[in-house]
């Protein structure tokens, strides 16, 4: 299945990326073209091979990182969702509470702090008999 292939493309560069030697390398080859200025009389053509590296690099990295990030949350998300689940007396209000819009999680961080500030452990959803 393609979206398999481009998962394990994805999370193995992003390992490699991630690396120490990755860094050591970029900084090697920053360091070469740096070296290479006077050779090229720093030159307009010279400038265009750092520049257009760096930004199709940059920009393929945009996409490997994305969809690292979109999986490690959505990961996240179930994780807590079956703690939630799984917690006698947890609200399973909460569960797949990334869904909900800005204007309801506005609300229910309001609700959250009054209950910070009162010290109560009533929870705002729970409805009292």
């Amino acid at each position: 299945m393609p979206t398999d292939a481009f998962h394990n493309f994805a999370k193995h560069c992003a390992a490699i990326v991630g690396s120490p030697w990755a860094f050591v390398l970029a900084l090697v080859i920053v360091m070469a073209w740096v070296a290479t200025g006077p050779q090229f009389a720093y030159s307009d053509t010279w400038q265009l091979v750092i520049n257009t590296g760096t930004t199709i690099v940059t920009f393929l990295m945009v996409f490997l990182i994305q969809n690292t990030q979109n999986r490690d949350a959505k990961a996240v998300h179930l994780k807590l969702d079956e703690l939630i689940h799984g917690v006698q007396g947890a609200r399973n209000s909460l569960i797949d509470l990334e869904n909900l819009s800005d204007r309801e999680l506005e609300g229910l961080q309001q609700q959250f702090e009054r209950l910070r500030i009162r010290g109560d452990t009533q929870s705002p959803t729970r409805q009292t008999p």
